[in-house]
């Protein structure tokens, strides 16, 4: 009975309707209650944050393309300082913790400063800046407490059906935005948990 009800979840992801849009949300929203908030205002990544912030208030456009720039070259060479020091920092190692403790829930977490600059990632992304796209546009500037759940995907790379949720990252301190984080979610692995929370009821 329990494998039926799995293979049912899984079919009901392949042929989406928009009620079930709805329930994703429903469970997402729920997901970010009972976890993301959790660890998104560990000093971990409000420090690195703020620090980053401050490290690269003087930055100009010019200066963000050419950093952008310089990060999609290093993905294709073996010489990555760039990337390699953002892989390196506290944030990412502290991305890749919570990453490894949620079992395959999340595909790829990263965060990003007051620039839409990458702060720090569990996974390598394709581009350094995130300014110009809405997980940053939609949280960031739009202050504290914002949330942009984006479309269902399949990612042909890893066979898994996903879905980029953001939100702005906010300073406890202060309560304002100083940055904003985007956590890739696994939903076959949601819905496996949603399920298995269900049945110990």
């Amino acid at each position: 009975m329990k494998k039926a009800m799995f293979v049912g979840t899984l079919l009901a992801l392949a042929t989406v309707t928009q009620a079930q849009n709805a329930t994703y949300r429903q469970f997402i929203e729920e997901l970010l209650e009972s976890n993301i908030k959790t660890w998104i205002q560990e000093p971990a990544i409000i420090n690195g944050v703020k620090a980053q912030n401050t490290k690269h208030a003087s930055l100009a456009p010019d200066d963000i393309q050419r950093l952008d720039q310089q990060w999609q070259v290093e993905r294709k060479s073996r010489e990555q300082p760039l990337i390699s020091g953002v892989l390196a920092n506290p944030i990412s190692s502290f991305l890749k913790e919570i990453k490894e403790k949620n079992d395959g829930l999340f595909s790829k977490i990263f965060v990003m400063d007051n620039k839409g600059l990458n702060v720090g990632q569990s996974d390598v992304t394709s581009d350094y800046w995130q300014g110009d796209e809405p997980k940053w546009q939609q949280t960031y500037l739009e202050g504290p407490g914002n949330l942009l759940i984006g479309k269902r995907e399949f990612d042909e790379s890893t066979g898994k059906f996903l879905i980029q949720v953001s939100v702005s990252v906010v300073d406890p301190a202060t309560q304002e935005a100083i940055g904003a984080a985007t956590i890739g979610v696994n939903l076959v692995q949601l819905m496996r948990t949603r399920l298995a929370a269900a049945m110990s009821q």
